[in-house]
């Protein structure tokens, strides 16, 4: 056989000489031309001191940036109430919105409530304490205050203020975080949403106030600039749902009605250092039924996410611990190169460097 028609076989994955990488693509993405499918999933870093984006994160993201790739902020709070980390940023005010431009433009380039409130939710059942991220430690937060009806075009406007913040602040678009049990999943969740007004009981109810603060998005900046991020078979922070299956349908067709950009959606399935468990669930159905870009996101490796991109199971594939312990991912993939480990104790420090902007890139490391 020719040196050039050699197979190479690695981690279960067959790929030829002459065999273009999936993940390596060009792929239009509305009015966006990508060059790759390799999407930097948003990662809470909890570096943004008194919820304002820092100098540091300029570093930060610009390490991650590469020609036509797509990059997805941490989760940015849209108002004073939305904050469930301590040093996540926000984007409601002047000085925020400040602070995030040179961050953007490096890029392009290249209970903690105020006043001691209770944090809103679609509930008042207070939440269980959690296993933090290190696996011994626990947190205790605190009981939450249940959204009166009348408060919640409130909180769709504050979504829609953010949204066009964020246009001001010099994104290319934004993306609506409807997962992993924040206030738009505990909305859609059974397990949690035990209202009993138009915003809670049926499967349209429940999601009838993610679909609110879609819409006024969507009337702000344009359809062609947004995205949401699902997670309908999570139950992070207690909030799993009966039928995901039919929660995950259901938003994928209800989002075709406003023609957004792309629908985000995490996988079924555990996968971490501590368990790999599959699920019988699959993305595939809400796949066929969304009519934008449909983005995949959970423990993929090189080979899953070429194999989900050639065989259509998604357009694009987000990578969150491999993205951060790897600020030049897609060119590891390109060649095939030994990944960085994460440092799972150093994810949600205060350090602006240490497991932050310290990871080296391939070429130091050669």
């Amino acid at each position: 056989m020719e040196a050039s028609k050699q197979g190479k076989e690695q981690n279960g994955e067959q790929l030829t000489a002459e065999t273009p990488i999936p993940l390596l693509t060009p792929y239009k993405m509305g009015n966006f031309g990508l060059s790759h499918r390799v999407v930097l999933a948003p990662l809470t870093r909890q570096r943004s001191y008194n919820n304002v984006p820092q100098p540091h994160a300029i570093l930060y993201y610009s390490q991650r940036t590469s020609k036509g790739g797509l990059l997805i902020s941490e989760a940015t709070g849209v108002s004073d109430t939305a904050q469930g980390y301590p040093d996540t940023p926000g984007i409601w005010t002047k000085e925020q919105v400040d602070a995030w431009k040179p961050i953007v433009d490096a890029v392009h380039a290249k209970g903690f409530q105020p006043n001691g409130q209770a944090p809103i939710s679609s509930t008042d059942k207070p939440l269980k304490p959690q296993i933090r991220s290190n696996g011994i430690d626990t947190a205790d937060f605190s009981p939450p205050r249940r959204l009166k009806t009348s408060e919640i075009p409130e909180i769709v406007n504050d979504f829609r203020v953010a949204a066009r913040n964020a246009m001001e602040a010099g994104f290319d678009g934004v993306e609506i975080h409807g997962a992993h049990g924040y206030l738009l999943d505990q909305f859609m969740k059974d397990e949690v949403n035990d209202r009993n007004d138009q915003y809670g009981g049926s499967l349209e109810n429940r999601c009838r106030f993610p679909l609110e603060v879609v819409e006024a998005i969507v009337d702000e900046i344009g359809a062609d600039k947004v995205g949401i991020r699902l997670s309908p078979f999570g139950s992070h922070s207690d909030s799993g749902d009966s039928d995901p299956d039919a929660l995950g349908l259901y938003m994928a067709e209800a989002l075709n009605k406003f023609g957004i950009l792309y629908c985000h959606v995490v996988e079924p399935r555990i996968k971490n250092a501590e368990q790999n468990c599959e699920s019988p669930h699959s993305l595939l159905p809400m796949r066929k039924v969304f009519n934008g870009t449909f983005i995949a996101a959970g423990a993929y490796n090189r080979a899953e996410g070429n194999k989900a991109i050639a065989n259509n199971y998604a357009d694009l594939i987000a990578y969150g611990r491999l993205f951060l312990a790897n600020p030049d991912l897609p060119r590891r993939f390109e060649l095939d190169v030994p990944l960085n480990k994460y440092n799972r104790e150093t994810f949600y420090i205060s350090d602006p460097v240490l497991g932050y902007t310290d990871y080296p890139f391939h070429e130091s490391t050669a």
